[in-house]
């Protein structure tokens, strides 16, 4: 199951707290809002996910920064594991006969 947060922030915050939320690892997808309600960018976060490949996404929201005032960032994050792993089986040291 996911969980959603919601941000708002000024368009000199936005990289900033972009590059955050990739650094925590557990972001699924990211929406940047403007001050209307209107969508203005969203992308996708896999795992693995890092370097070259954010490098143009991040250009582009620091351009998106530079025009926008204020700005609501919505993040889709992955929520933990449902269940609890089974625990520890120790292997059994029976002498064979």
């Amino acid at each position: 199951m996911a969980q959603f947060e919601s941000f708002n922030l000024s368009g000199a915050q936005l990289l900033d707290k972009v590059k955050a939320l990739i650094a925590e690892g557990n972001v699924r997808k990211i929406v940047i809002h403007s001050r209307d309600g209107k969508e203005l960018m969203s992308f996708p976060l896999t795992v693995g996910v890092v370097g070259a490949v954010l490098a143009p996404v991040l250009a582009a929201i620091g351009a998106l920064a530079a025009l926008v005032g204020d700005c609501t960032l919505s993040v889709e994050r992955t929520s933990g594991p449902t269940e609890t792993p089974p625990p520890d089986v120790a292997p059994a040291d029976e002498p064979r006969h």
